[in-house]
C-alpha cells in the first residue's frame, strides 16, 4: 500500500482541510448540538496528537489523541474521505494510533461514535473495542454511543 501516516501539529492545513470535511460528514448525520468538536482555539489542543494519512501527496484521513487522564486517552477527529475508503485506511490508521497511545505511556484508549455510523462502529469492535457507559461530554448526549480498548 502507497499510504504514510505523519504525525502533524494541530495547524496542519491538510488536517483542517480533512476534519472540515469530517464536520460536513457529521452535520449530514446528527443534530448540530450533538457534534462534538474540537476546539482549536482552546490552548489544551496542544496536547493533542494529530496524524494525518497520504496517498503520495494527497491527504486521505485523519485522527487524533486526547489525553483523558495519566491511563487513558481518547480518540477523537478520525475520518478516511469518502473516495478512499475500504482500502484498509482506518484500521492502518486505527492501528498507527494505537502504538503512539501506547508509546506515549496509556493502557486504555476510549472514544465516542453513533448509531449514524455503523461503518465506525463496525470498525471499531472489529479491532477489539467493546461498549462502555458514555463518559466526560457525552454522558448527556443522547447519541452518543462510547467504546473503549485496553491495552
Amino acid at each position: 500500500m502507497g499510504f504514510n501516516i505523519q504525525l502533524v501539529h494541530h495547524t496542519n492545513a491538510d488536517l483542517l482541510a480533512l476534519i472540515a470535511k469530517l464536520d460536513q460528514d457529521l452535520m449530514e448525520r446528527y443534530p448540530i448540538d450533538e457534534i462534538h468538536f474540537v476546539d482549536f482555539t482552546d490552548p489544551s489542543v496542544e496536547q493533542i496528537t494529530f496524524a494525518v494519512v497520504y496517498d503520495g501527496e494527497t491527504p486521505v484521513g485523519c485522527g487524533a489523541l486526547r489525553p483523558i487522564d495519566a491511563d487513558s486517552t481518547e480518540l477523537k477527529r478520525f475520518f478516511v474521505d469518502k473516495s478512499y475508503r475500504k482500502r484498509g485506511i482506518a484500521t492502518q490508521l486505527l492501528a498507527f494510533l494505537e502504538q503512539q497511545a501506547i508509546g506515549l505511556g496509556y493502557s486504555i484508549i476510549r472514544l465516542e461514535t453513533g448509531a449514524p455510523q455503523p461503518e465506525a462502529i463496525a470498525l471499531y469492535t472489529k479491532n477489539g473495542y467493546y461498549p462502555i457507559e458514555p463518559f466526560g461530554e457525552y454522558v448527556h448526549t443522547a447519541s452518543s454511543l462510547c467504546f473503549e480498548k485496553k491495552f
